[in-house]
């Protein structure tokens, strides 16, 4: 699956900032915000740009997915934007993005979705409504990867100690 050449460039200028930076994953972060409330760009692509250049800069994957996810959703929140839409496409973008630099997209999917119900929780939303729209974009972004992605993903969202099992269950229904 290749991404589109927005996720390419902002991939490259997340590099460049992370590379001069001494705490990686602050800097990481600080380019998500940057990118989503300064551009307004998509947040689905933001985030997936965020694990590309995560992965170049040899950052923790999963601890990067967490952070990227969460400042994502945390940058639509303080513009006034929608919380749920950006939890469904931060989520989304985690799992694009790491298939695309061939990451397992299950374990991707538990830390984006657990990162994703605990901001938008901070940000004053609903956990169950958290819940349906990680999972729903875990599993719509698994589902268009292919091949094993999709029920990887499930399984892995299934079998999380760390998500609300009844509420994962009736997302994934």
């Amino acid at each position: 699956m290749a991404l589109s050449s927005l996720v390419n460039e902002l991939k490259d200028a997340m590099i460049a900032t992370i590379k001069g930076a001494s705490d990686m994953l602050t800097a990481l972060r600080e380019g998500v915000k940057t990118q989503i409330t300064g551009g307004m760009k998509d947040v689905t692509d933001v985030v997936a740009a965020g694990v590309l250049s995560a992965k170049a800069t040899g950052v923790a994957l999963i601890d990067a997915v967490k952070n990227v996810v969460s400042a994502a959703i945390m940058a639509v929140s303080d513009t006034g934007g929608d919380v749920m839409t950006a939890t469904w496409k931060a989520v989304s973008g985690a799992v694009s993005g790491a298939a695309e630099v061939g990451e397992d997209v299950g374990a991707v999917a538990v830390s984006a979705v657990e990162s994703a119900i605990e901001t938008a929780g901070k940000a004053g939303k609903s956990t169950d409504e958290a819940v349906k729209m990680a999972v729903g974009g875990a599993v719509e972004a698994a589902d268009k990867i292919g091949g094993d992605a999709g029920n990887s993903v499930r399984s892995a969202l299934r079998s999380a100690a760390s998500l609300p099992k009844d509420l994962v269950e009736s997302a994934l229904k």
